[in-house]
């Protein structure tokens, strides 16, 4: 706009008399204003269109319709005015009999690197976890926990980077659970029911009884089995049976 204003300050100095010609929206009469309307008009519409456009004009109404009844009914049995859903209150708070034994291996940040690494990779099979009692660094400090976790899970110990694959097995920090178990030292396994990554107020007001606590630096196949041997036969079933020991 500036260099629009210079150009024609500089044309008008040049020639003085020169003039702009203003600028007017274009007039039309009124016999071509409705000529125009009655083409707009007479246009022929699309049946297809038009049969379109109803159904969809139709679903959305009944999705609106049914949308609006099933939040009527939530309303109507969270104020206690209609029963609730039997059926399918039932089916989502229905317990599970069967209670899943996975093995918490109690570990520390000062174990060497490649014995983490092959916990694991058996607990991975087993479906169990690895237990700190803290981060390195302090809870503050994230990175240092973070770097290690990722030198215990990563399947290549020489890749870097995020791009690297990583094993499934969970890594929890949890001084409750060493402070429930009475783990004096590591590395030690517990045998828990349910998965020991949930939050505690997830997991029911009854806890499992407790399993006997097996210290030692073995392998895990040793300490199912040890466990098995001091009375936990059925709680390191599952384990055995998915990590492959005898």
């Amino acid at each position: 706009m500036d260099a629009l204003r210079q150009a024609i300050a500089q044309d008008r100095a040049t020639n003085p008399a020169m003039t702009l010609p203003a600028f007017e929206t274009p007039r039309t009469d009124a016999g071509t204003q409705r000529r125009a309307w009655s083409a707009m008009h007479a246009q022929a519409l699309n049946p297809d269109m038009s049969r379109r456009a109803d159904v969809a004009i139709a679903r959305g109404k009944a999705g609106l319709a049914a949308q609006r009844e099933a939040m009527s009914a939530r309303v109507g049995q969270a104020l206690g005015l209609s029963q609730p859903d039997i059926v399918n209150l039932a089916r989502v708070a229905a317990p599970d009999a069967h209670v899943h034994w996975v093995p918490l291996l109690f570990v520390s940040s000062s174990m060497p690197i490649d014995e983490l690494r092959t916990y694991a990779m058996a607990l991975e099979k087993t479906g169990g976890a690895l237990a700190f009692r803290g981060m390195p660094g302090g809870l503050h400090r994230v990175g240092p926990m973070a770097k290690l976790s990722a030198e215990i899970l990563r399947l290549d110990p020489g890749c870097d980077g995020p791009a690297c694959a990583m094993r499934a097995t969970p890594i929890v920090i949890d001084p409750i659970a060493f402070r429930q178990h009475g783990i004096a030292r590591v590395p030690a396994m517990a045998m828990v029911a349910g998965d020991p990554t949930r939050a505690y107020c997830e997991r029911g007001d009854t806890p499992a009884p407790p399993t006997p606590i097996i210290y030692g630096d073995a392998a895990l196949s040793g300490l199912l089995e040890e466990a098995g041997r001091l009375g936990a036969k059925e709680e390191v079933r599952d384990a055995e049976a998915r990590l492959g020991a005898r």
